[in-house]
């Protein structure tokens, strides 16, 4: 797995580095370096989607013991750097996220539902936000077959939304505890009473309207956030657009990166969309690279202390 997500890594690499060089090496670099330290702001600028983010998956976890907001930003800082920086096709910053909320007290249980909650909830959020926007594009250039096609490909994600809120409703763990038992018979018996905690800690999240509708709503002001990145970051690059029109940049970007999620940090996929969407709205190619190589820098800057944080502190466990 690991071996074809790292193919799929170097791949998308070449084909990010070749859009950018297509679009003008040298504009690229003249616009970065008229953004100069707006590329720092930037990335301090993301660490305020982390919070809210981190604030929502919080939300969800009853009771007054329950880690700090500190430590959720913490876990959820962890989470997205591993998601994005590393090739684990989006889904390993979640069991490390969860080990460090056991580490901190939290029940087991009580973890992998809050974290399995805020992970639909989030996906429900982001795609709200794209229908949004692309539907704000559909009326901006009205007739194109592209967002037309796009705009499908995004309608055909609701039923996969819907499948997996009905698949926890069911019992997500039990569901697959009773595949198991199919394939191997009682092999997998003992993880029975495992499964149906999971699952009631599970839907116990859900249970909680108030709780869970708070999350959802502080995703969607995460997701949001992203489109005053996008209207920050042309403003630094000397090329600034209304905010609408950024709101429909990331919609789309967004988009296309959810689709790609089996490519680490949609490389090559999210470049693309910055150049072919950015274009549709005047965006100069040379300036669509450097916004796609300005997001590249942010996730960097931002993201790999907390992948050194978190190495040295799984190391240090490790010399205990």
């Amino acid at each position: 797995m690991l071996r074809w997500a790292a193919l799929l890594g170097l791949l998308g690499l070449a084909g990010a580095t070749a859009l950018i060089v297509y679009s003008g090496w040298g504009e690229v670099v003249q616009a970065l370096a008229v953004a100069g330290w707006g590329i720092v702001f930037v990335a301090l600028f993301h660490l305020l989607s982390i919070a809210t983010s981190s604030a929502g998956w919080r939300v969800l976890v009853a009771g007054k013991s329950k880690p700090s907001w500190g430590a959720f930003f913490y876990f959820m800082w962890v989470r997205a750097a591993i998601n994005n920086l590393m090739p684990v096709a989006r889904i390993g910053g979640e069991v490390a996220a969860v080990k460090l909320m056991t580490a901190r007290g939290m029940k087991r249980e009580v973890a992998i539902g809050a974290t399995v909650a805020e992970l639909t909830l989030s996906i429900a959020a982001i795609f709200l936000f794209v229908v949004i926007g692309v539907a704000m594009l559909a009326l901006r250039v009205n007739g194109s077959d592209a967002v037309r096609q796009f705009a499908w490909g995004v309608g055909l994600t609701l039923p996969v939304i819907v499948a997996l809120a009905a698949v926890q409703k069911i019992g997500f763990f039990g569901l697959m505890l009773r595949l198991f038992r199919l394939m191997f018979r009682d092999k997998w018996a003992h993880l029975a009473g495992d499964a149906v905690r999971l699952d009631d800690a599970v839907g116990a999240m859900y249970r909680h309207h108030a709780r869970a509708f708070g999350c959802f709503a502080l995703q969607f002001a995460a997701w949001s956030l992203g489109a005053v990145e996008i209207w920050i970051s042309l403003r630094f690059l000397g090329h600034p657009l209304p905010f609408n029109e950024a709101v429909m940049i990331e919609a789309v970007v967004q988009g296309s990166a959810s689709a790609a999620f089996a490519i680490p940090a949609a490389l090559g996929v999210q470049e693309a969309g910055f150049l072919f969407f950015g274009e549709m709205l005047g965006l100069p190619p040379g300036i669509a690279a450097a916004l796609a190589v300005m997001r590249r820098c942010r996730d960097l800057l931002c993201y790999a202390p907390a992948l050194i944080l978190w190495q040295a502190q799984v190391g240090k466990k490790l010399l205990r």
